[in-house]
């Protein structure tokens, strides 16, 4: 039986969080992601991290950052997406959590570093679909002629809710 994780409820103050905000996008099995750019502390080249017995299947293991062990997520493994594969344009991206979250920080392994988008006066879509990505999108952007889904942080960094 699949476990349904309700979507974090989109508030008026996210909202006004994210308005005009700039975004880190990144390529995730061919389709584009983003993430709020305060939440982004460093990109890294790819490599493999010290894996941690027992740990879920998505948590590849942990990384030594300048003298602070960070963990390091396989996003096509937590969202069950693509084939993992690891190339030469394979980075991981140092996220920190907000306050709300405390303020913790984790990797995260994505195909490719795409841009940075700036929202402008375009509005976020709510998020449509069941998928197990839908509660970590807070919405959608257009992005010329693509669609951008943008991860909310904090929620993907919530270290009690990886476990289930």
């Amino acid at each position: 039986m699949t476990e349904q994780i309700a979507a974090p409820q989109e508030t008026a103050e996210s909202k006004d969080r994210l308005k005009g905000s700039d975004f880190l996008s990144f390529d995730l099995a061919h389709e584009l992601y983003g993430v709020d750019i305060k939440a982004v502390e460093e990109i890294r080249v790819w490599e493999s991290p010290t894996t941690i017995p027992r740990a879920p299947t998505f948590i590849l293991g942990v990384i030594n950052l300048r003298g602070m062990i960070v963990p390091i997520m396989d996003l096509r493994v937590r969202f069950n997406i693509g084939v993992v594969e690891y190339l030469p344009t394979t980075v991981v991206l140092i996220l920190r959590a907000g306050e709300a979250a405390g303020n913790r920080m984790m990797g995260i392994v994505v195909d490719a570093v795409s841009d940075v988008i700036d929202m402008g006066d375009n509005s976020l879509i709510p998020p449509i679909g069941d998928s197990q990505v839908m509660p970590f999108v807070s919405g959608l952007l257009n992005v010329d002629a693509q669609v951008m889904s943008l991860l909310d942080v904090d929620a993907l960094l919530d270290i009690e809710g990886l476990v289930h």
